[in-house]
Protein backbone atom coordinates (compact mmCIF):
# COMPACT_ATOMS: atom_id res chain seq x y z
CA UNK A 1 0.00 0.00 0.00
CA UNK A 2 1.18 3.55 -0.78
CA UNK A 3 2.10 5.78 2.27
CA UNK A 4 -0.78 8.39 1.85
CA UNK A 5 1.08 11.32 3.67
CA UNK A 6 0.77 15.12 2.52
CA UNK A 7 4.07 15.52 3.80
CA UNK A 8 7.63 14.95 2.14
CA UNK A 9 9.99 12.60 4.77
CA UNK A 10 11.91 15.64 6.36
CA UNK A 11 15.67 15.69 5.35
CA UNK A 12 17.93 16.18 8.09
CA UNK A 13 19.84 19.39 8.18
CA UNK A 14 22.55 21.31 9.68
CA UNK A 15 21.40 24.22 12.04
CA UNK A 16 21.32 27.26 10.72
CA UNK A 17 22.91 29.18 13.35
CA UNK A 18 25.88 26.35 12.56
CA UNK A 19 25.89 26.06 9.38
CA UNK A 20 26.02 29.46 8.42
CA UNK A 21 29.50 29.54 9.99
CA UNK A 22 30.92 26.68 7.94
CA UNK A 23 31.10 25.40 4.29
CA UNK A 24 29.75 21.64 5.10
CA UNK A 25 26.67 20.55 3.02
CA UNK A 26 23.64 22.07 4.49
CA UNK A 27 20.95 18.82 4.07
CA UNK A 28 22.30 15.56 5.09
CA UNK A 29 20.72 13.54 3.51
CA UNK A 30 18.27 10.08 3.78
CA UNK A 31 18.54 7.21 6.10
CA UNK A 32 17.93 3.94 3.87
CA UNK A 33 14.37 4.01 6.48
CA UNK A 34 13.84 7.51 5.37
CA UNK A 35 14.48 6.94 1.83
CA UNK A 36 11.98 4.08 1.51
CA UNK A 37 9.34 5.61 3.47
CA UNK A 38 9.65 8.53 0.80
CA UNK A 39 9.75 5.89 -1.81
CA UNK A 40 6.42 4.55 -0.96
CA UNK A 41 4.28 7.87 -1.34
CA UNK A 42 4.93 7.17 -4.96
CA UNK A 43 2.07 5.75 -6.72
CA UNK A 44 3.61 4.73 -9.67
CA UNK A 45 1.67 6.43 -11.95
CA UNK A 46 1.02 4.57 -15.40
CA UNK A 47 0.78 7.72 -17.26
CA UNK A 48 4.11 8.63 -15.52
CA UNK A 49 4.03 12.69 -15.35
CA UNK A 50 7.08 13.55 -13.57
CA UNK A 51 8.83 11.95 -16.60
CA UNK A 52 7.69 14.41 -18.69
CA UNK A 53 9.19 17.41 -16.38
CA UNK A 54 13.01 15.90 -16.38
CA UNK A 55 15.01 17.13 -18.93
CA UNK A 56 17.08 14.20 -18.93
CA UNK A 57 14.18 11.74 -19.12
CA UNK A 58 14.85 9.91 -16.02
CA UNK A 59 13.25 6.84 -15.19
CA UNK A 60 11.29 8.09 -12.60
CA UNK A 61 8.44 5.85 -11.26
CA UNK A 62 10.91 2.47 -12.02
CA UNK A 63 13.83 3.74 -9.96
CA UNK A 64 11.70 4.50 -6.87
CA UNK A 65 9.71 1.40 -7.20
CA UNK A 66 13.11 -0.17 -7.02
CA UNK A 67 13.80 1.89 -4.10
CA UNK A 68 10.50 0.80 -1.70
CA UNK A 69 12.15 -2.54 -2.03
CA UNK A 70 15.69 -1.96 -0.75
CA UNK A 71 17.35 -2.64 -4.49
CA UNK A 72 19.61 0.90 -4.55
CA UNK A 73 21.61 -0.13 -6.69
CA UNK A 74 19.46 -1.85 -9.31
CA UNK A 75 17.80 2.05 -8.96
CA UNK A 76 21.27 3.73 -9.68
CA UNK A 77 21.22 2.01 -12.75
CA UNK A 78 17.96 2.93 -14.14
CA UNK A 79 19.01 6.46 -13.33
CA UNK A 80 22.09 6.76 -14.83
CA UNK A 81 20.75 4.84 -18.04
CA UNK A 82 19.77 8.74 -18.64
CA UNK A 83 21.31 11.03 -16.19
CA UNK A 84 25.02 10.66 -16.10
CA UNK A 85 25.21 12.91 -13.20
CA UNK A 86 22.81 11.67 -10.58
CA UNK A 87 24.41 12.89 -7.09
CA UNK A 88 24.30 16.70 -8.78
CA UNK A 89 21.14 16.80 -9.74
CA UNK A 90 19.40 14.99 -6.56
CA UNK A 91 21.46 18.68 -4.86
CA UNK A 92 20.70 21.30 -7.42
CA UNK A 93 18.05 20.56 -9.47
CA UNK A 94 14.75 22.63 -9.43
CA UNK A 95 12.93 19.75 -9.02
CA UNK A 96 9.59 21.36 -7.85
CA UNK A 97 9.58 23.55 -11.40
CA UNK A 98 10.39 20.14 -13.33
CA UNK A 99 9.56 16.54 -12.33
CA UNK A 100 7.60 17.32 -8.79
CA UNK A 101 5.85 19.66 -10.34
CA UNK A 102 4.15 17.04 -12.43
CA UNK A 103 4.00 14.65 -9.76
CA UNK A 104 0.31 13.62 -8.94
CA UNK A 105 0.56 13.66 -5.05
CA UNK A 106 1.67 17.67 -4.99
CA UNK A 107 -2.20 17.92 -6.03
CA UNK A 108 -3.41 17.75 -2.63
CA UNK A 109 0.01 17.83 -0.58
CA UNK A 110 3.25 17.90 -1.23
CA UNK A 111 5.03 15.87 -4.46
CA UNK A 112 7.14 12.56 -3.79
CA UNK A 113 10.20 13.95 -3.07
CA UNK A 114 11.73 12.66 -6.28
CA UNK A 115 15.33 14.93 -6.20
CA UNK A 116 16.27 13.56 -2.30
CA UNK A 117 15.45 10.06 -3.36
CA UNK A 118 17.90 10.86 -6.23
CA UNK A 119 20.55 12.27 -4.52
CA UNK A 120 20.23 9.41 -1.71
CA UNK A 121 20.71 5.89 -4.45
CA UNK A 122 23.45 7.97 -6.16
CA UNK A 123 25.28 9.04 -2.65
CA UNK A 124 24.52 5.00 -1.89
CA UNK A 125 26.29 4.10 -4.78
CA UNK A 126 28.96 5.93 -4.07
CA UNK A 127 29.63 4.49 -0.46
CA UNK A 128 28.63 1.20 -1.14
CA UNK A 129 27.80 0.52 -5.02
CA UNK A 130 31.08 -1.35 -6.91
CA UNK A 131 32.58 0.18 -9.83
CA UNK A 132 32.37 -1.66 -12.93
CA UNK A 133 34.36 -1.33 -15.79
CA UNK A 134 31.96 -0.20 -18.94
CA UNK A 135 31.70 -2.33 -21.72
CA UNK A 136 32.27 -0.36 -25.07
CA UNK A 137 33.54 -1.08 -28.39
CA UNK A 138 35.16 2.01 -29.59
CA UNK A 139 33.96 3.23 -33.16
CA UNK A 140 36.84 5.21 -34.26
CA UNK A 141 35.14 8.82 -35.10
CA UNK A 142 36.73 11.76 -33.38
CA UNK A 143 34.34 13.79 -31.44
CA UNK A 144 35.11 17.31 -30.12
CA UNK A 145 33.21 18.98 -26.95
CA UNK A 146 34.23 22.27 -26.03
CA UNK A 147 33.66 23.38 -22.46
CA UNK A 148 33.57 20.42 -19.40
CA UNK A 149 30.43 22.01 -17.82
CA UNK A 150 27.23 20.04 -17.11
CA UNK A 151 26.11 20.32 -21.00
CA UNK A 152 29.83 19.42 -22.37
CA UNK A 153 29.96 16.76 -19.69
CA UNK A 154 26.36 15.01 -21.03
CA UNK A 155 27.45 15.36 -24.51
CA UNK A 156 30.07 13.54 -24.00
CA UNK A 157 29.62 10.86 -21.67
CA UNK A 158 26.53 9.74 -23.95
CA UNK A 159 28.51 9.69 -26.94
CA UNK A 160 31.67 8.00 -25.27
CA UNK A 161 28.78 5.15 -24.33
CA UNK A 162 28.08 4.91 -28.17
CA UNK A 163 31.91 4.06 -28.59
CA UNK A 164 32.57 7.57 -30.18
CA UNK A 165 36.23 8.81 -29.22
CA UNK A 166 35.73 11.92 -27.18
CA UNK A 167 38.13 14.89 -26.48
CA UNK A 168 36.46 17.65 -23.87
CA UNK A 169 38.59 20.70 -24.16
CA UNK A 170 38.28 22.97 -21.16
CA UNK A 171 39.34 26.85 -20.92
CA UNK A 172 40.17 26.08 -16.94
CA UNK A 173 42.34 23.59 -14.72
CA UNK A 174 39.16 21.70 -13.69
CA UNK A 175 36.31 20.48 -15.12
CA UNK A 176 32.99 21.13 -13.94
CA UNK A 177 32.14 24.13 -15.02
CA UNK A 178 29.37 26.25 -12.96
CA UNK A 179 29.52 22.71 -10.58
CA UNK A 180 33.15 23.52 -9.52
CA UNK A 181 33.39 27.40 -9.71
CA UNK A 182 29.53 28.87 -9.25
CA UNK A 183 27.74 26.38 -6.73
CA UNK A 184 29.05 26.90 -3.30
CA UNK A 185 30.49 23.70 -1.62
CA UNK A 186 27.89 23.52 0.97
CA UNK A 187 25.00 22.90 -1.74
CA UNK A 188 27.69 20.79 -4.32
CA UNK A 189 30.60 19.33 -2.14
CA UNK A 190 33.20 18.96 -4.92
CA UNK A 191 34.40 15.32 -3.75
CA UNK A 192 30.96 14.38 -5.06
CA UNK A 193 31.41 16.53 -8.53
CA UNK A 194 34.76 15.06 -9.00
CA UNK A 195 33.83 11.43 -8.46
CA UNK A 196 31.09 12.00 -11.02
CA UNK A 197 33.43 13.39 -13.38
CA UNK A 198 35.26 10.87 -13.24
CA UNK A 199 32.76 8.57 -13.79
CA UNK A 200 32.91 9.89 -17.28
CA UNK A 201 36.01 9.85 -17.72
CA UNK A 202 36.21 6.31 -17.17
CA UNK A 203 33.98 6.10 -20.51
CA UNK A 204 37.20 6.51 -22.60
CA UNK A 205 36.36 10.38 -22.61
CA UNK A 206 39.83 12.18 -23.14
CA UNK A 207 40.82 15.76 -21.39
CA UNK A 208 42.69 18.49 -22.74
CA UNK A 209 42.92 21.27 -20.00
CA UNK A 210 43.47 24.77 -19.79
CA UNK A 211 42.78 25.33 -23.94
CA UNK A 212 40.71 28.41 -24.17
CA UNK A 213 38.97 27.00 -27.86
CA UNK A 214 38.82 30.65 -30.13
CA UNK A 215 42.65 31.40 -28.86
CA UNK A 216 44.89 27.66 -27.93
CA UNK A 217 42.65 26.39 -30.78
CA UNK A 218 39.11 27.82 -33.39
CA UNK A 219 36.55 25.26 -34.12
CA UNK A 220 37.28 25.16 -37.71
CA UNK A 221 41.33 23.75 -36.83
CA UNK A 222 39.35 21.06 -34.28
CA UNK A 223 37.49 20.22 -37.95
CA UNK A 224 40.65 20.11 -39.77
CA UNK A 225 41.99 17.98 -37.01
CA UNK A 226 39.88 15.27 -38.00
CA UNK A 227 36.90 15.99 -35.53
CA UNK A 228 33.50 14.61 -37.27
CA UNK A 229 31.78 16.66 -35.21
CA UNK A 230 32.21 19.60 -32.68
CA UNK A 231 29.94 20.25 -29.83
CA UNK A 232 30.05 23.97 -28.24
CA UNK A 233 29.13 23.82 -24.64
CA UNK A 234 31.18 26.93 -23.55
CA UNK A 235 28.70 28.14 -20.80
CA UNK A 236 27.65 31.74 -19.98
CA UNK A 237 30.91 33.18 -18.11
CA UNK A 238 30.88 36.66 -18.87
CA UNK A 239 29.10 38.75 -16.08
CA UNK A 240 26.52 41.70 -16.59
CA UNK A 241 26.79 44.59 -14.75
CA UNK A 242 24.52 47.82 -13.63
CA UNK A 243 26.14 50.56 -15.55
CA UNK A 244 25.71 52.40 -12.84
CA UNK A 245 28.52 55.00 -10.94
CA UNK A 246 30.67 53.04 -8.83
CA UNK A 247 30.78 49.97 -9.75
CA UNK A 248 34.77 50.28 -10.60
CA UNK A 249 35.40 50.79 -6.98
CA UNK A 250 37.56 48.42 -4.60
CA UNK A 251 35.31 46.03 -3.15
CA UNK A 252 32.44 45.94 -6.01
CA UNK A 253 32.52 41.61 -7.48
CA UNK A 254 30.80 39.98 -10.00
CA UNK A 255 29.07 37.10 -8.43
CA UNK A 256 31.17 34.79 -10.91
CA UNK A 257 33.95 36.37 -9.79
CA UNK A 258 33.74 36.19 -6.34
CA UNK A 259 31.88 32.88 -6.37
CA UNK A 260 34.80 31.24 -8.41
CA UNK A 261 37.45 32.68 -5.91
CA UNK A 262 35.67 31.25 -3.06
CA UNK A 263 35.17 28.11 -4.68
CA UNK A 264 38.04 26.83 -7.73
CA UNK A 265 40.67 29.01 -5.80
CA UNK A 266 39.77 28.10 -2.40
CA UNK A 267 39.32 31.66 -0.70
CA UNK A 268 37.50 30.53 2.35
CA UNK A 269 40.87 28.64 3.58
CA UNK A 270 43.03 31.95 3.44
CA UNK A 271 45.77 32.17 4.51
CA UNK A 272 46.49 28.28 3.57
CA UNK A 273 45.11 29.53 0.02
CA UNK A 274 46.92 32.34 -1.16
CA UNK A 275 43.54 34.20 -2.82
CA UNK A 276 42.08 36.07 -0.30
CA UNK A 277 38.60 37.91 -0.29
CA UNK A 278 37.69 40.70 1.38
CA UNK A 279 33.87 41.09 2.51
CA UNK A 280 33.94 43.13 5.65
CA UNK A 281 30.91 43.61 7.65
CA UNK A 282 28.50 44.49 6.07
CA UNK A 283 27.34 42.95 2.21
CA UNK A 284 25.01 44.10 -0.34
CA UNK A 285 24.01 41.02 -2.96
CA UNK A 286 22.58 42.58 -6.32
CA UNK A 287 19.88 40.14 -7.87
CA UNK A 288 17.37 37.82 -6.79
CA UNK A 289 18.36 34.60 -8.09
CA UNK A 290 20.29 31.39 -7.06
CA UNK A 291 23.53 33.00 -7.35
CA UNK A 292 22.17 35.73 -5.57
CA UNK A 293 21.31 33.51 -2.72
CA UNK A 294 24.83 31.78 -3.26
CA UNK A 295 26.88 35.04 -3.05
CA UNK A 296 24.62 36.07 0.28
CA UNK A 297 25.22 33.05 2.33
CA UNK A 298 28.75 32.78 1.61
CA UNK A 299 29.30 36.17 2.40
CA UNK A 300 27.54 35.06 5.47
CA UNK A 301 30.24 32.12 6.16
CA UNK A 302 33.00 34.07 5.21
CA UNK A 303 32.09 36.44 8.23
CA UNK A 304 29.75 39.56 7.26
CA UNK A 305 27.64 40.16 10.37
CA UNK A 306 24.79 41.68 7.61
CA UNK A 307 24.30 39.98 4.40
CA UNK A 308 21.46 42.14 2.19
CA UNK A 309 19.71 40.60 -0.78
CA UNK A 310 18.79 43.67 -2.67
CA UNK A 311 15.76 42.60 -5.37
CA UNK A 312 14.27 45.45 -7.49
CA UNK A 313 10.66 43.50 -7.89
CA UNK A 314 8.64 41.59 -4.93
CA UNK A 315 9.42 38.39 -3.01
CA UNK A 316 6.61 36.51 -4.89
CA UNK A 317 8.99 37.28 -8.25
CA UNK A 318 12.27 36.35 -6.42
CA UNK A 319 12.86 33.29 -9.16
CA UNK A 320 15.81 31.52 -6.55
CA UNK A 321 14.56 28.68 -5.77
CA UNK A 322 12.01 28.30 -2.86
CA UNK A 323 14.59 26.15 -0.96
CA UNK A 324 17.45 28.77 -1.17
CA UNK A 325 15.50 31.45 0.14
CA UNK A 326 14.41 29.89 3.31
CA UNK A 327 17.47 28.53 4.19
CA UNK A 328 18.87 32.21 3.28
CA UNK A 329 16.72 33.50 5.50
CA UNK A 330 16.90 30.79 8.42
CA UNK A 331 20.66 31.86 8.02
CA UNK A 332 20.16 35.30 8.85
CA UNK A 333 20.14 36.66 5.34
CA UNK A 334 17.91 39.87 4.68
CA UNK A 335 16.06 40.41 2.42
CA UNK A 336 15.56 44.42 0.98
CA UNK A 337 12.33 44.00 -1.89
CA UNK A 338 11.25 46.91 -4.46
CA UNK A 339 14.79 48.47 -4.09
CA UNK A 340 17.09 49.14 -6.91
CA UNK A 341 20.40 50.63 -6.54
CA UNK A 342 21.52 53.51 -8.31
CA UNK A 343 25.18 54.34 -7.39
CA UNK A 344 27.77 53.28 -5.03
CA UNK A 345 29.21 55.59 -3.29
CA UNK A 346 33.51 55.41 -2.05
CA UNK A 347 35.91 56.20 -0.07
CA UNK A 348 39.45 56.03 -0.91
CA UNK A 349 38.75 53.79 -3.62
CA UNK A 350 36.75 51.49 -1.83
CA UNK A 351 32.89 50.86 -1.15
CA UNK A 352 31.59 52.71 1.58
CA UNK A 353 27.76 52.63 0.55
CA UNK A 354 25.11 52.12 -1.59
CA UNK A 355 22.57 54.92 -2.67
CA UNK A 356 19.08 53.03 -3.66
CA UNK A 357 16.01 53.74 -4.74
CA UNK A 358 11.92 51.91 -3.93
CA UNK A 359 10.29 50.49 -6.46
CA UNK A 360 6.85 49.88 -6.98
CA UNK A 361 5.53 47.09 -9.29
CA UNK A 362 3.47 48.46 -12.28
CA UNK A 363 1.97 45.96 -15.40
CA UNK A 364 3.67 42.54 -16.84
CA UNK A 365 6.61 43.18 -18.65
CA UNK A 366 7.23 40.22 -21.76
CA UNK A 367 8.83 38.19 -18.83
CA UNK A 368 5.52 37.74 -17.09
CA UNK A 369 6.22 39.20 -14.39
CA UNK A 370 4.87 42.70 -13.17
CA UNK A 371 7.21 45.66 -14.15
CA UNK A 372 9.30 47.38 -12.04
CA UNK A 373 9.18 51.08 -11.70
CA UNK A 374 10.89 54.02 -9.55
CA UNK A 375 8.66 55.37 -6.76
CA UNK A 376 9.80 58.72 -6.84
CA UNK A 377 11.77 61.03 -3.79
CA UNK A 378 12.56 57.34 -2.19
CA UNK A 379 16.12 57.45 -2.85
CA UNK A 380 17.70 55.90 0.62
CA UNK A 381 21.68 54.90 1.53
CA UNK A 382 22.78 51.81 3.14
CA UNK A 383 26.16 51.72 4.91
CA UNK A 384 28.11 48.92 2.67
CA UNK A 385 31.92 47.19 3.05
CA UNK A 386 31.24 44.90 -0.09
CA UNK A 387 28.71 44.74 -3.44
CA UNK A 388 28.29 41.60 -5.24
CA UNK A 389 26.93 42.28 -8.60
CA UNK A 390 24.56 38.82 -9.39
CA UNK A 391 22.39 39.93 -12.18
CA UNK A 392 23.34 37.82 -14.68
CA UNK A 393 26.19 36.13 -17.34
CA UNK A 394 26.07 35.99 -20.46
CA UNK A 395 28.46 34.10 -23.38
CA UNK A 396 31.79 34.72 -23.70
CA UNK A 397 32.28 36.61 -27.49
CA UNK A 398 35.68 34.69 -28.10
CA UNK A 399 34.12 31.64 -30.19
CA UNK A 400 31.24 33.82 -32.05
CA UNK A 401 34.30 35.85 -33.30
CA UNK A 402 36.71 33.34 -33.70
CA UNK A 403 33.92 30.73 -35.82
CA UNK A 404 33.27 32.26 -39.39
CA UNK A 405 29.91 30.86 -40.59
CA UNK A 406 28.49 30.67 -36.99
CA UNK A 407 25.42 32.64 -36.45
CA UNK A 408 24.65 34.18 -32.62
CA UNK A 409 21.46 36.24 -31.26
CA UNK A 410 22.05 40.23 -30.73
CA UNK A 411 22.49 39.36 -26.67
CA UNK A 412 25.34 36.44 -27.94
CA UNK A 413 23.68 32.92 -27.55
CA UNK A 414 24.50 30.67 -30.39
CA UNK A 415 21.45 29.75 -32.71
CA UNK A 416 20.69 26.50 -32.94
CA UNK A 417 18.26 24.07 -34.69
CA UNK A 418 15.53 23.44 -31.90
CA UNK A 419 15.25 19.70 -32.43
CA UNK A 420 18.93 18.70 -32.87
CA UNK A 421 21.31 21.79 -31.48
CA UNK A 422 23.09 21.80 -34.71
CA UNK A 423 23.95 25.51 -35.29
CA UNK A 424 24.50 27.59 -38.97
CA UNK A 425 27.44 25.41 -39.51
CA UNK A 426 27.26 21.81 -40.75
CA UNK A 427 28.52 19.38 -38.00
CA UNK A 428 29.12 22.02 -35.15
CA UNK A 429 26.76 21.54 -32.58
CA UNK A 430 25.61 23.97 -29.29
CA UNK A 431 23.76 23.64 -26.33
CA UNK A 432 23.40 24.60 -22.48
CA UNK A 433 24.20 28.58 -21.20
CA UNK A 434 26.10 29.36 -24.48
CA UNK A 435 22.88 29.22 -26.34
CA UNK A 436 20.56 29.79 -23.60
CA UNK A 437 21.98 32.13 -21.36
CA UNK A 438 22.55 31.60 -17.93
CA UNK A 439 19.71 29.00 -17.15
CA UNK A 440 19.95 25.47 -14.60
CA UNK A 441 22.40 22.67 -14.78
CA UNK A 442 19.56 20.31 -15.76
CA UNK A 443 18.65 22.49 -18.96
CA UNK A 444 22.19 22.37 -19.85
CA UNK A 445 22.42 18.52 -19.67
CA UNK A 446 19.08 18.05 -21.36
CA UNK A 447 20.24 20.21 -24.43
CA UNK A 448 23.90 18.06 -24.38
CA UNK A 449 21.96 14.93 -24.64
CA UNK A 450 19.61 16.03 -27.20
CA UNK A 451 23.52 16.54 -29.14
CA UNK A 452 24.52 13.68 -28.22
CA UNK A 453 21.32 11.88 -29.90
CA UNK A 454 21.86 13.89 -32.91
CA UNK A 455 25.52 13.71 -33.55
CA UNK A 456 25.16 10.04 -33.24
CA UNK A 457 22.25 9.80 -35.77
CA UNK A 458 24.04 12.33 -38.26
CA UNK A 459 27.65 10.35 -38.28
CA UNK A 460 26.00 7.31 -38.30
CA UNK A 461 24.31 8.48 -41.69
CA UNK A 462 27.25 10.11 -42.87
CA UNK A 463 29.13 6.50 -42.31
CA UNK A 464 26.60 4.16 -44.73
CA UNK A 465 26.74 6.96 -47.38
Amino acid sequence: MPNMSLNKVKMPEQDPQVRNQNFDEVALGYTKEQAMEEATRCLNCKHKPCVSGCPVNVPIPEFIKEVTQGNFEKAYELITKENNLPAICGRVCPQENQCEKNCVRGIKGEPVGIGRLERFVADYHMQQGKKSSPDIKKNGIKVAVVGGGPAGLTCAGDLAKLGYDVTIFEALHTLGGVLMYGIPEFRLPKKLVEAEIQNIIDLGVKIEKNVVVGRSVTIDELIEEGYKAVFIGSGAGLPKFMGIEGENLNGVYSANEFLTRINLMKAYDFPNSPTPVKVGEKVAVIGGGNVAMDAARTAKRLGAKEVYIIYRRGEEELPARKEEIIHAREEGIIFKFLSNPKKINGENGWVKSIECVEMELAEADESGRRRPVEKKGSNFTVDIDTVIVAIGQGPNPLIRQTTPGLLTKEWGGIVVHEETMETSKENVYAGGDAVTGAATVILAMGAGKKAARAIHQKLQEDKSK
